[in-house]
């Protein structure tokens, strides 16, 4: 038997971008991958990093760091790419974002969901759901469907119907 605590508890993918805490739904995330070679895309947005094959479908790889506007990701061993699924003006497009490192996945109730903050963080606050408490310190939650709504999802649907006009 669960109890209504139980039942309202939401599981988050937390992961790191530059030395910070951020979490997506697991239900927005589909998978993580190894980081390897990206296609670069030319006159992509600063922020797509390139496009990958993700068995046969062409999936634009977007670094967070960039579009918070710090320096590009280095590439370490624990970099990876996390495929997530977002809507867009009605559409689901999977799309690829940068993490540093995967860290795990976060049971969070509705008592442990802060409203986002105005100030203080470096992601706008319409890119962000809220802020999960944790034990030490907090992760911030990603709007994934708004923060990849804008000219990196237009990568995608421009690789995305060119087919094989893009090699990858």
């Amino acid at each position: 038997m669960t109890t209504k605590d139980e039942a309202a508890m939401a599981q988050y993918l937390s992961f790191q971008v530059a030395g910070e805490s951020y979490a997506v739904g697991v239900l927005q995330a589909r998978e993580i991958i190894e980081y390897s070679t990206l296609t670069r895309v030319p006159h992509a947005p600063a922020a797509v990093r390139g496009v990958i094959n993700l068995r046969g479908s062409v999936v634009p790889v977007v670094d967070l760091a960039v579009k918070f506007g710090l320096p590009a990701s280095e590439i370490g061993r624990r970099t990876c790419v996390v495929i997530v699924e977002c809507t867009i003006e009605g559409e689901a497009m999977v799309m690829g974002v940068m993490a540093d490192a995967v860290n795990q996945v976060l049971d969070l109730g509705p008592t442990d969901i802060e409203p986002a903050p105005s100030f203080g963080t470096r992601v706008r606050t319409e890119y962000l759901k809220g802020m999960g408490k944790l034990e030490q310190g907090f992760v911030l939650l990603l709007d994934m469907d708004k923060l990849l709504s804008g000219q990196e999802a237009a990568v995608g649907q421009v690789t995305a119907t060119a087919g094989s006009a893009v090699e990858v």
